[in-house]
């Protein structure tokens, strides 16, 4: 599908603005997902953002196949968005249900829902990224390269929605989530990025290695990280 490039910009304008002046984060972004459905032709979006382990929780859908593929992502540490939100890239897959072997719990998830192709592009704040935005297709599609980077634009709009949430101080929860990402993203990528090294893991295995260790835990992922760059190695 080829994305006229003149229609994205009027969006991402007309979006960002709505975005910033909207009362309630969650029904802002309900809004650009919305939009982001009519101008990609995609059958649904959704959103997740890091929490203050900086695990992905679900905030938004547009619809309960999207709204389950968040949720089953974020749950299961695997999919397009988790390795869109560790990488840092666009992450696509021409159909879930045929992963398998890459990600097993998603594929048999999703076998059973109208969601087939799925992209996942990371959501940046800063520099930093906090998010993700997850498109789906209800039938297998190759991703073309102009799909790709559009939605990595409008990943912006979801971001500007945000950062005005976090500024305002007006999404409660949810901003305070977005801060300690912001805060501890870096300490957190240099901990992923030594147990790598040590334990010879992918990138996803060593985050997924953090979160599991601070959910038994109950305590922060940032915490866990400031341990393992303290100590070389996963707390005991």
């Amino acid at each position: 599908m080829s994305i006229d490039a003149a229609a994205l910009a009027e969006s991402l304008r007309a979006l960002a603005t709505t975005g910033q002046g909207h009362d309630g984060i969650v029904s802002a972004l309900e809004q650009v997902l919305d939009a982001c459905v009519d101008l990609f032709g995609v059958d649904g979006a959704g959103v997740l953002s890091a929490d203050e382990q900086n695990v992905l929780r679900y905030v938004a859908a547009t619809d309960g196949p999207g709204r389950l593929l968040e949720q089953i992502e974020a749950e299961a540490g695997q999919g397009p968005c988790t390795e869109a939100f560790v990488s840092g890239t666009v992450i696509t897959s021409t159909d879930v249900t045929a992963e398998r072997d890459r990600w097993p719990v998603l594929a048999s998830a999703m076998a059973r829902q109208p969601v087939r192709a799925v992209l996942g592009t990371p959501v940046r704040v800063g520099g930093v990224t906090v998010g993700t935005l997850d498109v789906y297709r209800e039938s297998a599609h190759e991703w073309d390269e102009t799909e790709v980077t559009a939605l990595a634009r409008y990943a912006e709009v979801i971001a500007t929605t945000m950062t005005a949430a976090v500024q305002a101080h007006t999404a409660g929860e949810l901003a305070r989530q977005l801060q300690y990402a912001l805060d501890y993203r870096v300490v957190i990528e240099r901990a992923v990025g030594f147990l790598m090294a040590k334990n010879d893991l992918d990138p996803v295995a060593a985050f997924n290695a953090l979160r599991d260790a601070a959910r038994s835990r109950r305590t922060k992922i940032g915490e866990i990280a400031e341990h393992v760059l303290d100590h070389g190695a996963l707390p005991t």
